[in-house]
């Protein structure tokens, strides 16, 4: 029987510089899913690769004093190696400088011209360089970027444009009946309301102020912008030929099955990258998945903060599998997930050390010093292995039906229910008791096998996200794999099978100081390294530098009575668009318990529409409805603010449901 294909991608990597975890999280995610898409028995072609082009590299390379095939040549190597040591499946890494696809992008290029979807016109505005966007001045946040607050320069150029507009309501159509195609939902709801139903703007697909960058070859001039060139990475990958018939890999992949990219990125790949396909007359993919960020445990990451983690240094300290096992487990389905070293030595030593290491560990040694490594089924059943067994056999299930939803930390969640479970059961049958009475060596011996049983299809199951150590587990119990479709029968590790005459320690316990005091000499504080360059170090200790405090005019006393009148609840946003004409407000549709509040903020200046979606906010809610610019608002968002007017919003320490009481 021919296996049913499977074609996924992950977002192709910008060659800048080397990933820090949290965009190898990405990669890692890709493989846990398709890993398991062939234990399904998928045909699976697992895609992902580096975006080479732009302004942006053209200055790396120019201050590197390099050129800029060479820059991207050791970037994308650099990708490349992190992506190999996380140990992730790929078939393809694809360049957008590999000769094949920068030929497909021109043909692409004519082709969309001479059907009239592209046009020549003029960009004109402020232009932020790192960003590689062009603003209007009343988009600019104190005359900076809006992104990234980085200056801005005026800028006028000759460019190419795609007419978005012209397929719109052919996109809005197919996501209202297509539900699956954009997920998770709240993703959805943000493009429709952010960026569909408010009306497309053409965009610009073309460049003249910089050279690095895929020529037009009709008008050398200009070179692809972006989006033309990154995008079609994921067809040319497998065999898309422009006005040909494309090979048969083409044929038999496309479309994809699932593109997998960050939450940052979702419009371009929901709105830009299915119109440049209908533009095409091609199907579109199946499923865009925006996963969340995973972030720092003091925020997002960033090299001056000196905060920034790497999944090298990270895989060092703690083994590559034990590093995938946090990015997949600890990451939320929707909202932001946080990393830290203190998490990771947690992590290690409550889940992986303790959970999984130590019942491997006893169960094996038990087995050598109670039958000489043999693990024999007698079928002394006592009604204590039922749960096991059920849990056991139930375990594939709820994992398949997890990862159905790309839930992938759930489903781990449910593999270390069966570990755990195991440990259970172990206290429950007391082993080390049944060993003193000869007349229950039979019993003894059945308890065993039931625990080696149950750890073979957990460690089979963890194979997806845990590639070696389910390796080392079952090569330790000499249990061979049976295969998910082979999972709903309890018993089939062969009875007589001798476990390995000395366990192997999966993940030795690590003390936190020691891993603490080893990061800080890797890793000092930025600031703390720059007062001692400065001499500024403080190194007698007789002061310490107190943090800035705020006074503020205080206001009159209320009552008990007076506060027990206002309602705070969390709330989260599931959608924020811009309040045209005005350039403070924000409008966010904010989600508290089962209902949907719109709130009107003036925090333009502080944070963009897109940054909002996904947050978890504190709101007063019973505040009176009124009109901000036109627009009704029903509630207020909770906001500190410092003696520099910047804002921030403020948000629960610990992750809460929506509608949570503040009190």
């Amino acid at each position: 029987m021919e296996k049913k294909k499977y074609y996924m991608t992950t977002a192709i990597a910008y060659a800048s510089g080397k990933p820090h975890i949290g965009n190898t999280y990405e990669i890692v995610l890709a493989d846990s899913i398709a890993r398991f898409k062939r234990a399904q028995g998928y045909d699976v072609f697992f895609q992902t690769g580096t975006d080479e082009h732009g302004q942006k590299i053209e200055l790396k390379a120019k201050d590197a004093g390099v050129t800029p095939q060479q820059f991207v040549d050791a970037a994308a190597g650099e990708i490349k190696r992190i992506w190999d040591l996380m140990n992730t499946s790929y078939d393809k890494f694809i360049r957008t400088t590999d000769d094949y696809h920068e030929k497909q992008v021109q043909k692409i290029f004519k082709k969309l011209y001479e059907k009239g979807d592209i046009y020549k016109g003029y960009y004109e505005g402020m232009y932020c360089t790192p960003c590689e966007s062009f603003f209007t001045e009343s988009q600019l946040v104190d005359g900076k970027c809006p992104d990234c607050g980085r200056p801005v320069t005026p800028a006028r150029e000759e460019a190419y444009f795609f007419k978005m507009s012209k397929y719109a309501d052919r996109l809005i159509e197919h996501i209202n009946t297509h539900p699956e195609f954009i997920q998770p939902v709240s993703r959805k709801n943000e493009m429709m309301n952010n960026f569909l139903l408010p009306g497309l703007q053409d965009l610009c697909v073309s460049r003249t102020s910089f050279s690095w960058g895929i020529p037009v070859d009709f008008d050398p001039k200009h070179v692809t912008y972006v989006w033309l060139d990154a995008l079609t990475n994921y067809i040319t990958g497998v065999g898309y030929d422009c006005g040909g018939e494309g090979t048969e890999q083409f044929k038999k992949d496309w479309p994809a099955d699932l593109h997998l990219i960050g939450k940052d990125i979702i419009r371009f790949h929901t709105i830009y990258w299915p119109i440049f396909l209908m533009a095409l007359d091609l199907p579109l993919p199946k499923q865009v998945f925006g996963h969340p960020w995973l972030l720092q445990g003091d925020g997002k990451m960033s090299k001056s903060k000196g905060n920034v983690l790497y999944a090298d240094e990270l895989a060092d300290f703690f083994g590559v599998d034990a590093v995938r096992y946090f990015v997949l487990h600890e990451m939320p389905f929707e909202n932001d997930g946080v990393i830290s070293w203190e998490l990771m030595v947690e992590r290690l030593n409550s889940d992986l050390a303790n959970t999984l290491g130590n019942l491997v560990n006893r169960t094996i040694s038990m087995s050598n010093k109670y039958f000489g490594g043999e693990v024999r089924s007698t079928g002394v059943f006592e009604p204590v292995d039922e749960e096991l067994r059920l849990v056991a056999l139930d375990t594939p299930k709820k994992v398949e039906a997890k990862m159905e939803e790309l839930r992938v930390a759930d489903a781990m969640t449910e593999i270390f229910t069966l570990f755990k479970r195991c440990n259970k059961y172990i206290d429950e049958t007391m082993p080390w008791a049944l060993a003193k009475d000869e007349t229950k060596k039979d019993r003894l011996a059945e308890v065993l096998y039931n625990l080696v049983e149950s750890i073979a299809i957990g460690a089979e199951l963890l194979e997806a996200f845990m590639p070696e150590t389910a390796d080392k587990i079952l090569a330790q119990l000499n249990a061979q794999k049976r295969g998910l479709d082979a999972m709903d029968t309890y018993g089939q590790h062969v009875s007589g099978c001798r476990v390995t005459e000395k366990p192997e320690i999966l993940f030795a316990r690590l003390d936190m100081k020691e891993v603490l005091d080893k990061v800080e000499k890797l890793h000092p504080p930025v600031e703390e390294a720059e007062d001692k360059a400065s001499g500024n170090g403080n190194e007698t200790g007789d002061e310490s530098q107190e943090e800035a405090v705020i006074d503020i005019e205080p206001k009159p006393e209320i009552t008990f009575d007076d506060f027990e009148k206002l309602q705070f609840q969390v709330g989260e946003i599931i959608a924020c668009e811009e309040v045209k004409k005005s350039r403070k407000l924000l409008c966010s549709q904010v989600k508290i318990g089962s209902q949907v509040k719109q709130i009107v903020s003036g925090i333009k200046a502080h944070y963009t529409a897109q940054e909002m979606v996904g947050k978890k906010v504190m709101v007063l809610v019973n505040l009176k409805p009124a009109k901000l610019a036109g627009i009704v608002s029903e509630g207020m968002l909770l906001c500190a603010e410092d003696e520099n007017g910047e804002l921030a919003l403020m948000t629960p320490e610990k992750p809460m449901p929506s509608g949570a009481e503040i009190c």
